[in-house]
């Protein structure tokens, strides 16, 4: 009588960290992952990217990876060796994953089946490891490089929303070169004071590429523009400037079923008191938290619900986002940005709406990695 062989578990490298500002951010949600990755259904291999792009070996152990005493964790305190680095496949035909020390034989991994990228802002959530993971042929969780690229960066995330009909609000952008050339930065400085004068002030200065509210300020006057576009370009050296929309902070959230993605219920983000808007201390130290479901009305809901999945399909996402917006006093809905790879920590609000919802964290997490495991690698 022959002996069946278990089946064996699909293996899922949880990659975090990264050379973004977000590092710490990214760190927490891996943190939360690997908690709640069911290690029934799957192995797991915790790969950190330090701040400076090393693919570090890393502890698998969330109790280390949360905000502490308002403590910011890092993969470089994770990492099992300060030299050791870890290589991907570049061969699509394999899934070997290989770690290495200086003047040591690397050593093999073993297989990965599917990739959980969380990494947040430039160098993760902007197409550029989803790039890196089409070319080794290994499916990963969430959007391609184009979705992921294009929801980064502001500027034509807007663009292609506004080019399908969809609500944004005003905002203007001043390029690297406009900036860094003495005969063109007076000229774009006047163009954000003119576009103030026309919207009115108080303008909001950003990166156009970076999430967690990061390089964010609120600007009352023209006195504290400069300050705020250092402050904007030390994140990104593409800035983006927008009015003040007065009204409701909504957030929906987006997954991917078998049968094609859905809203969830929407979260409201009340104004925070100590904070002049929802930036990075508010979100993830001082632990603000929104409600759920935001007291809206049934076609309220609804709407952000349509408008959600609408955003979520012209950007050709796949798996998760959250959309954020703004419901104006009018009663009318502006999105203000659409994340590919939203906070997953435990006070975040995109597994807080999904919980609301019905799916728990455990089985946010399976949906998604099921997700990645049907779909093919490649043009699709």
């Amino acid at each position: 009588m022959s002996i069946e062989t278990p089946p064996q578990k699909p293996r899922v490298a949880v990659v975090f960290g990264g050379r973004s500002s977000e590092h710490a951010v990214s760190v927490v949600t891996a943190g939360a992952v690997l908690a709640a990755i069911d290690r029934e259904k799957y192995d797991v291999l915790p790969i950190g990217i330090t701040a400076d792009g090393r693919w570090a070996l890393t502890a698998d152990d969330p109790e280390r990876m949360v905000f502490s005493d308002r403590r910011l964790p890092s993969v470089a305190e994770l990492a099992e060796s300060t030299e050791g680095a870890v290589q991907l496949p570049t061969d699509p035909t394999s899934r070997e994953v290989v770690y290495g020390e200086p003047g040591s034989v690397p050593k093999s991994l073993g297989e990965v089946d599917v990739v959980f990228p969380v990494l947040h802002g430039p160098y993760g959530e902007d197409g550029t490891i989803q790039g890196l993971l089409e070319l080794t042929g290994v499916p990963y969780v969430g959007s391609g490089v184009l979705a992921s690229a294009v929801g980064m960066d502001k500027e034509y995330m807007k663009r292609v929303f506004a080019s399908y009909g969809l609500p944004v609000g005003p905002y203007e952008v001043v390029r690297p070169r406009e900036w860094e050339r003495p005969d063109r930065g007076a000229a774009a400085r006047q163009r954000i004071v003119d576009f103030a004068g026309e919207h009115g002030w108080p303008i909001f200065v950003k990166p156009a590429r970076a999430g967690s509210s990061m390089g964010i300020t609120k600007v009352d006057d023209v006195s504290g523009l400069d300050e705020a576009i250092e402050e904007a370009r030390r994140h990104d050296p593409k800035i983006l400037v927008e009015s003040l929309l007065s009204g409701r902070e909504i957030e929906c959230g987006v997954l991917e079923f078998e049968d094609g993605p859905r809203g969830s219920l929407p979260a409201e983000i009340p104004p925070v008191s100590d904070h002049t808007f929802y930036d990075f201390e508010a979100k993830y130290i001082d632990s603000a938290t929104g409600i759920v479901p935001a007291p809206l009305t049934a076609e309220q809901t609804a709407e952000v619900q349509e408008l959600a999945v609408r955003a979520f399909e012209v950007l050709s996402c796949e798996g998760l986002a959250r959309v954020d917006f703004f419901l104006q006093d009018n009663g009318e809905y502006v999105i203000n940005e659409i994340n590919t790879m939203p906070g997953f920590t435990p006070i975040s609000m995109y597994p807080l709406m999904w919980q609301k919802s019905g799916v728990s964290y455990p089985e946010l997490i399976d949906r998604l990695i099921r997700a990645a495991l049907r779909r093919a690698t490649g043009l699709r």
